[in-house]
């Protein structure tokens, strides 16, 4: 159970062997509604845990684009494999092709991109769901708004990017979304998040409950059923968007210093 209701699935069938990167950093971890429609379109998804020992790709030759997911380490962390994944980074946005960073993933470009991550100075963390605004720019980056409400699971923030196109704003962390050039994005909150994922992580992260600013894991539960229709039909038209190279009409005017992918239209 994921939070789809009677939407369709599909976003479109794309090319044959059309390949997506997923790193993830947990032995468990998985990548969520994003990995379920991304495999009932069509799509391959190479799945890699630099941090259980997997290595990471040379160069994106053999992928039309990359995703890097979240866990509880921090884009500040020492681990070499934490570096190697902030390096990669670079290689989808040489080679123009889709990257989206969630959660970790979205500080990771961040950093990537020469800029701060920390904690909140009064030590606030968003554990539960949050509403955040869309900018000008948000409300242009897919034919679906954004939802008022998403799921969060984050201690640290970050700062916008220099060059980058700020989407979204919240309260306690200002930046929870962004795009850099036509085809780079990330997103602070999970919106691959199914029912299933939140049961198991207010289980497994109970601690995080307790945080300042956390909320209590029967308001995790009901938020799904208030917010997750709207998450779920925003996340299924980003994706046709960025999967097919990024940049929609009405964000055109940002200057990427790559070319986009070459993808299949998504119906």
């Amino acid at each position: 159970m994921d939070g789809f209701g009677d939407l369709p699935l599909s976003l479109a069938k794309p090319a044959p062997s059309r390949r997506i990167l997923v790193i993830l950093h947990q032995a468990h971890s998985t990548p969520g509604r994003i990995g379920r429609l991304l495999i009932e379109s069509g799509y391959q998804l190479d799945m890699r845990r630099p941090s259980c020992g997997d290595p990471l790709p040379r160069t994106m030759d053999g992928h039309d684009a990359a995703i890097i997911f979240g866990g509880p380490m921090s884009a500040n962390d020492e681990a070499p494999w934490i570096r190697e994944e902030i390096d990669f980074i670079g290689k989808p946005l040489a080679a123009g092709k889709p990257f989206l960073g969630i959660c970790l993933g979205a500080q990771m470009l961040a950093r990537h991109l020469g800029h701060r991550v920390a904690p909140h100075p009064e030590g606030r963390v968003e554990v539960g769901y949050y509403p955040i605004r869309a900018t000008a720019e948000g409300g242009m980056m897919c034919p679906c708004a954004l939802p008022k409400k998403v799921y969060q699971w984050h201690r640290e923030g970050f700062d916008l990017p220099t060059g980058a196109t700020l989407l979204a704003s919240g309260d306690d962390f200002e930046a929870q979304a962004f795009s850099y050039g036509r085809s780079a994005f990330g997103l602070q909150f999970h919106p691959e998040v199914t029912y299933a994922m939140m049961c198991k992580w207010t289980v497994t992260g109970v601690d995080r409950l307790s945080m300042p600013g956390a909320l209590p894991r029967d308001m995790h539960l009901k938020g799904w059923y208030l917010h997750d229709a709207a998450v779920a039909s925003w996340l299924k038209a980003f994706l046709r968007t960025w999967a097919r190279g990024g940049a929609v009409t009405g964000m055109m005017h940002q200057s990427p210093r790559t070319t986009p992918m070459t993808a299949p239209r998504l119906a």
